[in-house]
């Protein structure tokens, strides 16, 4: 597609030759010194044609021009991005460390009283008793008895035959424990789901895992799981949780 033929001359444009006479290189300017570490290039001898276009007196450009920056490549640990099938490149999520759940809240434990006739109690109470507890007598059988403690308070006692009133822990019932007050204790729940037993003021006190002592009345004392609070003659109630 050249305009010219390189050897005559030829314009292919408009038919006709195209005279071209090269203009020669100034003789008064010296081709400068090439720079250091570079060969200068072979003078021409005599006789040698000389070069219309000025090629021997090119020299490398002086000015060091930085590397041109290459892509980013994957390191070791970096999976390189995968290619769709519809060649469109899909970058893989980073990776998101999954967070711990938080602990859910526990629900609080039930508690239970057991209820029955204890014999261990009923030898010490005999020890700490007059001659007047010398007619009672242990009863040979007693059926199991047990009790959810539920809402905030659970009375223990016996059944009020003039008015009907009965607490929540009835020791009335055959076989019935004449050493327990009408109103002799309540059990009371804690804040934190656990309880407290409290004695009303009792003819006979409230003791606590085989005490001696009775508790002091109207003051709470806490209690853990499996103690024993002991009313009565015999009557010993076990308070269990879950």
């Amino acid at each position: 597609m050249a305009p010219f033929c390189e050897e005559c001359r030829w314009n292919f444009l408009t038919g006709t030759a195209t005279s071209y006479t090269p203009i020669a290189p100034p003789q008064a300017q010296r081709p400068s010194a090439p720079p250091s570490g570079f060969p200068a290039p072979p003078a021409p001898g005599p006789g040698a044609p000389q070069d219309p276009f000025g090629y021997h007196d090119s020299r490398p450009s002086q000015v060091n021009r930085p590397a041109e920056p290459l892509g980013a490549e994957p390191t070791h640990h970096q999976a390189p991005p995968r290619a769709a099938a519809d060649d469109d490149w899909v970058l893989s999520p980073p990776s998101q460390a999954q967070a711990p759940e938080p602990p859910q809240p526990r629900a609080p434990q039930g508690w239970t009283a057991y209820i029955g006739p204890d014999r261990d109690y009923f030898m010490a109470m005999m020890r700490r008793s007059g001659p007047e507890a010398s007619g009672l007598n242990l009863p040979a059988y007693a059926p199991p008895k047990q009790l959810p403690l539920q809402g905030n308070q659970v009375s223990i006692g016996r059944r009020r035959h003039s008015t009907g009133e009965a607490p929540d822990i009835d020791l009335s019932v055959p076989p019935e424990d004449p050493g327990v007050s009408h109103q002799h204790a309540v059990l009371v729940q804690q804040p934190d789901g656990s309880w407290a037993v409290v004695d009303q003021n009792s003819t006979n006190g409230t003791t606590v895992n085989g005490g001696e002592e009775p508790i002091q009345p109207y003051v709470p004392v806490q209690l853990q799981d499996g103690d024993r609070v002991h009313v009565g003659a015999w009557t010993t109630i076990t308070v269990r949780r879950g």
